[in-house]
């Protein structure tokens, strides 16, 4: 008897200790457990600015036309269709004793690294499978180049949507902390991008891991190399140390009854569609502004190094070996300004809550860096049409002169502003609108970035054959990105709803920020 009433105190304690711990996850966490968890941004944006700066002309290198390039890119839009969603759906209702969203991110880790190990090394694996060394294109390195990137962009999708549904968790529905959890996300991309433009703008980075450098691996393709160990160290770094230091919800199901059962016969069809079904107005105008946005952003972020190279510096990835110098030398000063335009993204974002209300509101500075974005891309035109003219005095092999890559370089740093508003707020504002729709956060999120990923893949499969029927290069897509950019700034300033104000601002007479 004395043995059982010692252990029932000792259980009751274990149960108001869960009980506590359940009750804890309810409220908004500290902000250190979530700068914690947005340092995971950090190195997965590492390994995206690697692909944005420097993929595009590998893959030129490796022999796929200009005009075709962009298909490889459809992998990211197809997997992130596909990933989110379902990654969003199952990380909503994951019953692991890790909690809901740890295991995911764990998963999307261990990828990343698989993948950049395949991009790595694609020349010299497609070396020891028959590919001549003179050979363009290189067949079997594509093959596997496009294996590893498939890779690299499922496991990116399988991070990024868990992180940001666990910061919107650990914000537990407080308005204010949904909008700063995804503005410190939006910071770490920034120094995710910074890291990962100054690596790739660096030429003797091969020089740290000199086995990089093989028969079939030249500098550019060893520096490549060296980025992406670079990138997968930190990504392990910041995501086991995050995982590690924040606890993570264990979900349990409610009960359900047989009718409950029929209904959820096909669980992740039925939810989506049923997402798409009770979503409210608000967020139908998100994703018509998100979907415009990245019609804008998309031929930008794919083809801006290689506007750098060929346009802005005259190269050409196929040419002869001085086309060729001169392509990756406008190459190597897109990262460069890529980094400029991390930097820029990185102060705006740790503004944005401020810069916010002085304007009047998220949606209203969301409208007005649109138009940012619009004049912006309208701008490559005018720098372009320097450079050309400038060549055409100086000689084909000049480059530009000191002030059309100022220009440049220029172009890139004021467009890390509207960028800075495209990685949070639309987040945020999906994630305030989903909470009256009863979809879970993850679920909510990737049916947001369906809004990012169809936009992709129209760009993706429209953008080099609409480049070439107006004679090649980049700038037809650029100016086609914006009018979207111009028509998303209206329409985000016109029909886009206003989230609804902080509630415990309200109650302490204080105007939030909406």
């Amino acid at each position: 008897m004395g043995a059982f009433e010692t252990e029932k105190p000792a259980k009751d304690a274990a149960a108001l200790e869960t009980q506590s711990s359940m009750e804890d996850f309810d409220q908004p966490s500290p902000l250190r457990k979530i700068i914690s968890v947005a340092s995971i941004a950090a190195g997965v944006q590492f390994g995206w600015a690697l692909q944005l700066s420097l993929l595009t002309p590998y893959v030129q290198l490796l022999g796929i036309p200009h005009k075709w390039s962009s298909l490889i890119w459809l992998c990211g839009p197809v997997s992130g269709m596909i990933v989110q969603p379902i990654v969003g759906y199952y990380s909503d209702r994951c019953t692991s004793r890790f909690g809901r969203r740890r295991p995911f991110i764990a998963a999307g880790a261990a990828m990343v690294a698989v993948a950049v190990f395949l991009i790595g090394y694609a020349a010299d694996i497609g070396h020891k499978m028959g590919d001549k060394l003179e050979q363009t294109p290189r067949v079997r390195a594509i093959g596997i180049f496009a294996l590893g990137f498939w890779i690299l962009d499922v496991a990116n999708n399988t991070l990024q949507g868990p992180c940001r549904a666990f910061l919107a968790d650990l914000a537990a529905g407080d308005a204010k902390k949904t909008r700063v959890a995804n503005a410190f996300f939006s910071f770490f991309m920034a120094v995710g991008n910074v890291l990962g433009y100054a690596a790739g703008s660096y030429t003797n980075l091969h020089k740290m891991f000199p086995f990089a450098m093989t028969k079939a691996c030249d500098i550019y393709c060893a520096n490549l190399k060296t980025c992406f160990f670079l990138s997968i160290t930190l990504l392990l770094i910041v995501t086991v140390t995050s995982l590690w230091y924040v606890k993570d919800k264990q979900w349990s199901p409610s009960p359900v009854n047989d009718d409950d059962e029929k209904v959820s016969s096909v669980p992740f069809f039925g939810e989506i569609f049923g997402a798409f079904k009770v979503m409210k107005r608000p967020m139908w105008m998100l994703l018509v502004v998100t979907a415009l946005n990245w019609i804008a952003w998309f031929p930008f972020l794919l083809f801006d190094t290689d506007w750098m190279g060929r346009e802005v510096y005259g190269g050409d990835s196929e040419g002869d070996d001085s086309l060729k110098k001169l392509y990756n030398q406008g190459v190597h000063q897109g990262a460069l300004g890529l980094m400029f335009n991390a930097i820029v993204l990185g102060f705006m974002s740790l503004g944005v809550e401020w810069i916010g209300k002085k304007v009047g509101g998220a949606k209203r500075l969301w409208g007005i860096v649109n138009f940012i974005l619009a004049v912006g891309l309208a701008m490559t035109v005018l720098v372009t049409k320097f450079a050309e003219d400038h060549r055409k005095t100086a000689g084909a092999l000049a480059g530009p002169s000191p002030g059309i890559r100022a220009g440049a370089l220029s172009l890139f740093a004021v467009l890390g502003i509207p960028l800075a508003i495209t990685f949070s707020i639309p987040f945020a504002l999906a994630s305030i609108f989903s909470s009256s729709s009863g979809a879970g956060q993850g679920l909510s999120l990737g049916v947001l970035n369906l809004a990012i990923v169809i936009p992709q893949m129209i760009v993706s499969l429209g953008g080099g054959p609409f480049d070439a029927l107006f004679g090649g290069g980049n700038l037809p897509a650029f100016v086609l990105g914006a009018i979207a950019a111009a028509i998303s700034g209206v329409l985000a300033l016109t029909v886009l709803p206003s989230p609804p104000p902080d509630a415990p601002a309200v109650k302490s007479g204080a105007m939030g920020f909406h």
